[in-house]
């Protein structure tokens, strides 16, 4: 199973580091934006101290005894949990970000594509919400899509990784299901393209 690379665009020194660091500085502002975006008041991200208040909980293999092939991915909004169905009656349990009210979605998508440290282009919904966004990010640590993106049908949605870890177990995308990096990249690993993905509200 591969680890959490850096890109390769981020490997270096020298002239190619200090040509990184303008598209580095740019990174973190739309990272900041798009926590600005997702921000909601269900759940309060750091306590008094200013400490992250939520940790994305363990994946697990846990027993399985619902209808679904192995192979299938199936995410319960409610419970904020993603399964992924292995063979003999068992699945692996992740935490997720889901989306914020009136982003809420359900039903059956399949992976067309994946994508490691995945470039993002917000869709024109996001920039007619936040025009200051940048219009392009390349893959990298800063980048909202985190380490891997799993893409969902002909939707906007994707299955991807997050650089606020702390944002698993809320309801704070605008639809698209989040993940920590390390579990995003575990999954990645084990899904196939044409796999069936169940949302369930």
């Amino acid at each position: 199973m591969k680890g959490l690379e850096m890109p390769q665009g981020f490997r270096g020194s020298g002239r190619r580091l200090a040509c990184a660091s303008a598209g580095l500085a740019l990174a973190a502002f739309a990272a900041q934006a798009i926590a600005h975006e997702s921000q909601q008041p269900d759940a309060p991200s750091v306590d008094l101290a200013g400490r992250p208040r939520a940790t994305a909980p363990p994946r697990e293999i846990v027993a399985y005894s619902g209808p679904h092939a192995p192979g299938t991915i199936v995410v319960s909004t409610e419970e904020r949990r993603l399964y992924y169905v292995l063979p003999g009656n068992q699945a692996v349990k992740y935490g997720i970000g889901v989306g914020r009210p009136g982003f809420e979605w359900s039903g059956t998508q399949t992976i067309v594509m994946k994508r490691e440290w995945p470039s993002w282009s917000p869709p024109p919904q996001m920039i007619r919400r936040r025009p200051d966004l940048p219009r392009f990010m390349p893959g990298g640590p800063a980048n909202p899509l985190g380490a891997r993106a799993m893409y969902l049908g002909g939707t906007l949605y994707r299955i991807h990784g997050s650089n606020e870890p702390e944002s698993i177990g809320r309801a704070v995308s605008s639809g698209c299901i989040r993940m920590t990096n390390e579990d995003v990249t575990d999954l990645y690993e084990r899904v196939q393209i044409g796999a069936r993905v169940i949302v369930q509200r």
